[in-house]
């Protein structure tokens, strides 16, 4: 039997992904259930290691959320939406992406990241109980994502329950 590697993966991220900084996101997936401070130094250090790097601010906007701490996981993903709208080539501000054509959208893996972030955003909103916010982002998302690759179809539900909720 051969015997376990010292470094085990938890997560795949992209196939794409720096060696160093996988390495980083791994050790901070592991430390996140147990040393929450270390597991933070770690998301921060992979996403200053390589700030192009898209799956750094998914992991980190991911682990601010999981945690309660949404105003963090909300500047995360801010700043996820602005590194790749820059690497897209398309403006940063969702309400300006409402003019584009939709396909344009589906078009690569940064694009489609923009989408699960942009979800992402909409969700946070509606946890912090910013309803008319997340309302705006997902009526923008069924324009721009209107075959729903994003899944933020099940974000529009959770919103309309909780309307029919608060009725």
């Amino acid at each position: 039997m051969k015997a376990a590697g010292v470094f085990e993966e938890r997560v795949l991220f992209s196939p794409n992904l720096p060696p160093a900084v996988n390495q980083l996101l791994q050790m901070a997936v592991a430390a996140s259930h147990g040393e929450k401070p270390l597991a933070e130094k770690l998301f921060k250090q992979a996403q200053q290691l390589d700030r192009s790097c898209l799956q750094t601010y998914f992991a980190l906007y991911k682990f601010y959320f999981y945690q309660g701490r949404l105003q963090e996981a909300e500047r995360e993903v801010i700043a996820a939406l602005e590194e790749a709208a820059h690497q897209g080539g398309f403006p940063s501000d969702y309400r300006r992406l409402s003019r584009l054509d939709s396909r344009d959208m589906y078009v690569s893996d940064v694009t489609l990241f923009y989408l699960y972030s942009l979800k992402a955003l909409a969700f946070i909103k509606l946890r912090q109980q910013q309803t008319a916010e997340a309302r705006v982002i997902l009526a923008v998302m069924k324009i721009i994502d209107p075959e729903d690759r994003s899944g933020a179809s099940v974000i529009m539900q959770l919103a309309e329950a909780l309307d029919t909720e608060a009725a």
